[in-house]
């Protein structure tokens, strides 16, 4: 992933309403939800809530699509698992490292592979889909 995106990706999500919108999509996975019931679930006026739908659509954190009249958002799990893969891709130097309480900030890449978890869409969720995507990422610039 390249810098620019990872920071239109967080820009997108710096904002109180926008990180609410993006957290109750991914709560409800690949089938998304239609904006009515997220401007309901929010409290969120309809006007409001669509310029909060388009920031995070431009910065490719979610998608629309139409199904009959309504339009059904989703969190764009790709764009998510990249987003985080760029975060950690240097996390302490592979080093697990303690903080002031003592405790790992981060632990290191574990020597066997860790049990896949799959979310309901098939992709993959954890540290081999991350590490996949930085994967991606780093062809991508060679």
């Amino acid at each position: 992933m390249e810098t620019k995106s990872a920071v239109r990706m967080l820009a997108a999500l710096a904002q109180e309403t926008r990180l609410a919108v993006f957290r109750q999509l991914v709560e409800a996975g690949p089938a998304g939800r239609a904006a009515g019931e997220l401007a309901e679930a929010l409290g969120c006026a309809p006007a409001t809530l669509s310029f909060h739908l388009k920031e995070l659509s431009n910065a490719a954190l979610i998608e629309g699509r139409q199904d009959g009249r309504f339009v059904i958002y989703a969190a764009n799990f790709a764009s998510m698992n990249g987003l985080l893969g760029y975060l950690t891709e240097n996390c302490c130097q592979g080093q697990a490292v303690a903080d002031c309480s003592g405790q790992p900030c981060c632990e290191p890449a574990p020597a066997a592979p860790a049990a896949e978890k799959k979310h309901p869409s098939g992709l993959l969720i954890g540290r081999k889909n991350i590490e996949a995507t930085v994967s991606r990422e780093r062809k991508k610039r060679d």
